[in-house]
């Protein structure tokens, strides 16, 4: 990915970088905490700093995987092969990316992700462990800089997008000042354009680095033994190498053209290489200590964007994966309490009926049970136990004048929304969730407008919300478009709503629209009765937008054809238009 970085001299302009929020982080730095190893180091700052906005375009853009357990798990594991490994030009982060194609990247500057398709196929320790350790490999071995493959498609798809908006941003700016021949959008005279126009190429860049990047077989062979070298020096067993594509190619889709064969090319080879090697390792007995290296790791992430004026989006999430990295100690503590402080204080800065305290309760309990795990004898655990009392004192006085205004009929949505977060076991709540369904179904907010009527029916069957509910149920059955809903009313035990929404589903399961629609279908019930059909249909709507990608190609429409693309690898990655895509891109290349 570097090499494509050097070529592209306006990608390489990065948006400017305004000095805020280094208040908070500058507290958080002078907290005691163990320094660096003189060893450890950011050995290519710009690399660096390339690497960390493309990791944070690639969440903004798909999404975290929301699995702290996970994300631990892979994070301690990743930290282990690291340790053994003895390399330490840039300080290694492992993310969990919301995909649901299974597939796992590295970014040269040391950042590691997998997706949730990826630990849906419920990888042993030493399956992860071996996948870790190739993609480590990749990074240490510098194959993103060594790489020249599919350099000059990177290049024309990231400057078309560009381009493209870049476009945009003249048309929308004509007759305010902005039609001038020589307008520079990266200039700091409109930093929002620039910014706009910056973060779309990143966005390009993630998508083509996550989706459509395969090594070298020299590069993936050297990244397979680099893998299991540090398995087996962590004490894990190297055929885990072997173990997962032999999972692999039993659980997902043989095809080599998407998701990990596309990445992780020359299967049957790697697989007789892999165990050729396996035979010449030997597994240590026991795991290293990585306590100073994720010590270490959290702070020179810290000193770096204490150093780089981030914006504050960068900033907020350089402190996460900080404290991801090293959840225990001071400095881990400081960073849980400022981020917890800033939700306090957002939340205060509303009128008073306006604060949803059982979210800031919820949140401080989530992380009090966090600390109780990982540092019993933590301070904070008090201090964090004293607000959420204080929290709760302060909705419970409330709560009478949150029903006057329940009483008074005049709120709008928002309202009934705090109110029904605030307070679930008042006996005025199958009413507001009543009125959220309906005020749901008018805005269009289907999926929602279901919740709340399940709420409100099964609560009271039998009252006159109950039934209100259960006839807002059977009207939305007849006309819902979100076909995950569908099938969650026709599991439902009242048989004429069931009975209406498998009519539904089965009229539009054949026939929707728009690719997301079956894409939240299957990912919620991938052997759902339907799935076959809205296969069919997704693929046949991923025909379509290829073909619309071939006509902005066309017509010069960077923009709408980058988008196209982004859609049918993102909602329809498994689809035979991804694959004639993914080949296109491989010929252009």
């Amino acid at each position: 990915m570097a090499h494509f970085l050097q070529q592209t001299r306006f990608v390489m302009r990065l948006p400017h970088r305004i000095a805020t929020s280094v208040a908070t982080l500058s507290v958080l730095l002078a907290m005691p905490a163990a320094r660096p190893s003189a060893a450890q180091t950011i050995s290519d700052e710009r690399l660096f700093a390339q690497s960390f906005d493309f990791a944070q375009e690639a969440l903004r853009l798909y999404g975290a995987h929301d699995d702290v357990e996970q994300l631990r798990r892979v994070t301690q594991m990743g930290f282990e092969l690291v340790e053994v490994s003895g390399f330490r030009d840039y300080p290694f982060t492992f993310h969990l990316i919301d995909m649901p194609v299974p597939n796992a990247f590295a970014l040269p500057g040391g950042q590691i992700f997998l997706t949730r398709g990826m630990l849906r196929m419920n990888l042993t320790d030493d399956e992860l462990a071996n996948l870790l350790g190739h993609e480590i490999g990749h990074v240490i071995e510098r194959h993103g800089i060594r790489t020249q493959k599919k350099a000059r498609l990177l290049n024309v798809l990231g400057q078309a997008l560009v381009i493209g908006i870049l476009a945009n941003e003249v048309t929308n700016n004509r007759g305010e000042g902005r039609n001038d021949p020589y307008y520079d959008p990266y200039s700091g005279s409109d930093s929002q354009a620039a910014s706009r126009v910056q973060g779309a190429a990143a966005a390009s860049l993630v998508t083509s680095e996550l989706l459509l990047r395969s090594y070298s077989r020299e590069f993936e062979d050297e990244a397979d033994s680099t893998g299991q070298r540090l398995a087996a020096l962590a004490g894990y067993d190297p055929a885990g190498t072997s173990n997962l594509m032999n999972k692999m190619r039993v659980q997902i889709p043989q095809t080599k053209e998407y998701g990990f064969w596309l990445t992780h090319p020359f299967f049957d080879q790697r697989v007789q290489n892999a165990e050729v090697r396996r035979a010449n390792l030997t597994t240590a007995a026991t795991a290293p200590d990585t306590g100073r290296l994720r010590a270490n790791t959290q702070r020179i992430l810290l000193d770096w964007a204490a150093s780089a004026e981030l914006d504050e989006d960068a900033l907020e999430y350089a402190r996460t994966v900080a404290l991801h990295t090293w959840p225990i100690g001071e400095t881990a503590d400081g960073i849980r309490l400022a981020k917890l402080h800033e939700l306090r204080d957002t939340e205060s800065e509303l009128a008073a009926l306006a604060r949803d305290y059982t979210r800031l309760i919820e949140t401080y309990e989530r992380e009090i049970a966090d600390l109780d795990k990982l540092s019993p004898a933590s301070d904070l655990i008090q201090a964090l136990r004293r607000e959420a009392l204080e929290f709760a004192r302060r909705r419970g006085e409330l709560y009478p004048r949150a029903v006057e205004v329940l009483e008074g009929r005049v709120y709008e949505t928002g309202f009934l929304e705090t109110f029904i977060s605030n307070y679930p076991e008042s006996e005025l709540a199958p009413q507001v969730a009543l009125e959220l369904g309906e005020a749901y179904s008018r805005l269009s907010r289907q999926a929602e407008a279901v919740s709340r009527f399940l709420y409100a029916w099964e609560v009271g069957p039998e009252t006159e919300q109950g039934r209100r509910a259960h006839r807002g149920l059977l009207v939305l059955a007849g006309r819902l478009e979100s076909l995950a809903a569908l099938e969650r009313l026709a599991s439902e035990s009242d048989s004429e709503v069931a009975r209406r929404a498998r009519a539904r589903l089965g009229q539009l399961a054949p026939s929707f629209s728009e690719v997301e629609t079956g894409a939240a279908y299957l990912d919620a019930y991938p052997e759902g009765p339907h799935a076959e059909s809205v296969t069919a249909r997704l693929n046949h709507l991923a025909d379509d937008l290829y073909g619309e990608v071939v006509l902005y190609q066309t017509v010069g429409d960077a923009a709408k054809a980058v988008t196209g693309i982004q859609r049918i690898l993102t909602h329809a990655p498994f689809s035979p238009a991804a694959d004639r895509l993914r080949r296109r891109m491989v010929l252009e290349s």
